[in-house]
């Protein structure tokens, strides 16, 4: 017997939380038949009911609501080799030993460095392995919803994420809106220093170290530090670098 949590968040319609939400036409049981009718002259009151079968258009971006990025989102070459795109990631990266490392004590637009991370991991007793997926837990998933859910997070640096990287990890994930940090604070950063190094530091270590990392997970507090394993898979969408996932973790019951 096992026990799985869902750490998705939900693809809405015209989402607060999102900058360019998705938009979801519905169409209800009756429209439904009057759209499939049209298709053999068949007026929509003719079906049993008067219903057909109801169904939505999407019109959305592959970065909205839970997704994985692929190598290629961060550049087009990695380790000497084209990027891949989502519908090129192994499916062996998506599923493996869930790690959580608890950053919720940190900040909105704070960083987090690999002192923190060694840290935590001391602090957890765990030593990085192979093929596990690390979660990067900031309780930001309970802002989803808020205007301002996209300012509300601290982000890894470049230098933790490529060390994390080092241990043969393939993919990590957050629960905050991005990986990195807020991008204002980013584009500050960069105005005062005249250092282009403050911009996508995160992500920007997928130019050299090959990875994917999820965004915008939710329900990380109810996993323990280690002792599970996770599903990511992502939807597969040909050439795209993101797909949208709904990751679940899967426990002993």
């Amino acid at each position: 017997m096992v026990r799985l949590i869902d750490l998705s968040v939900p693809i809405i319609h015209r989402a607060r939380s999102e900058p360019i939400p998705a938009r979801i036409t519905r169409w209800d049981h009756r429209e439904g038949a009057r759209r499939l009718g049209m298709l053999y002259n068949v007026k929509g009151e003719e079906f049993p009911d008067g219903k057909g079968l109801a169904w939505e258009k999407l019109e959305i971006e592959t970065h909205t609501g839970t997704h994985l990025d692929a190598p290629w989102h961060f550049g087009d070459v990695v380790e000497g080799k084209p990027a891949k795109t989502i519908d090129e990631v192994p499916l062996e990266w998506c599923y493996g030993d869930g790690v959580v490392l608890d950053f919720s004590w940190k900040a909105d637009g704070e960083k987090i460095s690999v002192d923190d991370v060694k840290k935590e991991l001391q602090r957890i007793e765990y030593e990085l392995k192979a093929g596990d997926i690390v979660l990067i837990r900031t309780d930001r998933d309970k802002k989803f919803g808020s205007r301002k859910y996209t300012e509300l997070h601290p982000g890894m640096t470049g230098e933790a994420t490529t060390w994390i990287l080092e241990h043969g990890i393939k993919v990590i994930g957050t629960d905050g809106y991005g990986f990195d940090r807020p991008f204002a604070l980013m584009f500050k950063e960069y105005k005062e220093t005249g250092n282009n190094q403050a911009l996508w530091p995160a992500h920007f270590a997928g130019r050299k170290k090959e990875y994917c990392h999820i965004e915008k997970l939710a329900n990380l507090d109810q996993l323990p530090p280690f002792g599970f394993k996770i599903a990511v898979f992502p939807i597969k969408i040909q050439g795209a670098s993101a797909g949208w996932t709904r990751p679940v973790a899967i426990l002993p019951d």
